[in-house]
């Protein structure tokens, strides 16, 4: 059984990790990119692998290895590099910017280590451009956190779509 003050701690942990992601998500929003940017290790990793459509004895195959094709395989300094060229006012797909929206469910502790916590959770980021252009994005995020001093640092971010095809005109937004 589980001790009070066993429980007491673990939902202290589940709240502060909930609030770094909801924190996360309006600096996105809010499109306080480098204050997001600020939320990841020097050494991070970001990486979206391409899903494909698979017959059930293949999943292992539906979505591409490390090293293989992704949408983004970035570190801090391609992410940083991303950052600057939205904020720069030359990124022709962000100019209009798009309007963003993202929602963090079923945010779990996988793994709790002395300097790092294994999290998952879902997604749903609504994007809309112009008066016409709305995408939608399903997905899961595999992180691992790094422990700082009173919050988190992402150290990896792995990103699973639930789409196979993307149907939005371009991929600027950040997961």
């Amino acid at each position: 059984m589980v001790s009070g003050q066993d429980i007491h701690g673990r939902i202290e942990l589940q709240f502060r990790i909930e609030q770094f992601y909801y924190a996360e998500a309006a600096a996105l929003d809010e499109r306080r990119f480098e204050d997001w940017l600020s939320l990841f290790t020097d050494d991070a990793r970001y990486w979206m692998p391409v899903r494909r459509t698979r017959m059930a004895k293949e999943l292992d195959k539906e979505f591409s290895m490390p090293g293989g094709v992704a949408y983004f395989d970035d570190d801090k300094k391609m992410l940083t590099n991303r950052v600057k060229k939205l904020l720069s006012g030359y990124s022709w797909s962000e100019d209009p910017p798009s309007r963003t929206r993202h929602l963090i469910a079923n945010i779990r502790i996988d793994q709790d280590r002395e300097e790092t916590l294994a999290v998952s959770s879902s997604f749903h980021i609504y994007r809309g451009r112009f008066d016409d252009e709305e995408d939608n994005f399903f997905g899961k995020r595999v992180d691992v956190l790094r422990r700082a001093e009173d919050s988190f640092l992402i150290e990896s971010r792995e990103i699973y779509l639930d789409q196979t095809v993307i149907l939005a005109r371009n991929m600027s937004l950040f997961f």
